[in-house]
């Protein structure tokens, strides 16, 4: 019964993970944008 509480929190820790990976990446997407609109590219 002591694994299944170790297993929940290694699926937790790996979903958020990839949830911060994917705001930095919209992010760095969103300032791109920005930076791209200023130099009129």
């Amino acid at each position: 019964m002591k694994v299944l509480p170790l297993i929940l929190a290694a699926c937790v820790f790996l979903a958020s993970c990839e949830t911060i990976k994917g705001v930095g990446r919209d992010i760095e997407n969103a300032g791109e944008a920005i930076d791209d609109a200023v130099d009129g590219d």
